[in-house]
């Protein structure tokens, strides 16, 4: 009988495992906006016209020195189970919906590069949503 490690067996059998997340969204996404934060004035690659793409060509979209290639460069996200820099990814890891994630990335947003900084505000206003209107205001105070 010929005795494997753990990591032998995986191999043999070729199982992947999955990095189980012991941060929340919002946690990865505050990591996130300070790695962006780190270099505010770092020109990102942005990704072109992300809204016209179909849902499987989004899902693949990457650029080299983008903002997600930033996050998926930290040591700490990828243990938290981001396993690559496609937008793909970041929605998934994130927890994020389209129309969030092309606020952060898109091209028509900021041209062919966005500043570090203007991507961690937009990552920010994420975990910030906007306080409520006058009228949802009112709503509270009336139907307390």
């Amino acid at each position: 009988m010929k005795h494997l490690t753990l990591d032998e067996l995986r191999a043999v059998a070729g199982i992947e495992t999955r990095a189980i997340s012991s941060m929340s969204a919002s946690e990865r996404l505050e990591r996130w906006a300070e790695l962006l934060e780190r270099n505010p004035h770092w020109r990102l690659s942005t990704l072109h016209q992300t809204e016209f793409q179909s849902a499987n060509s989004r899902d693949t979209m990457r650029a080299d020195n983008s903002p997600l290639s930033v996050a998926f460069n930290d040591p700490l996200l990828r243990s938290e189970g981001l396993e690559g820099d496609t937008y793909g990814e970041a929605k998934r890891s994130f927890g994020l919906e389209d129309a969030q994630l092309h606020e952060i990335i898109c091209y028509c947003h900021f041209g062919a590069s966005v500043p570090a900084a203007s991507a961690a505000r937009e990552v920010r206003a994420i975990l910030s949503p906007p306080p409520a209107g006058l009228f949802e205001r009112l709503r509270r105070v009336i139907f307390r």
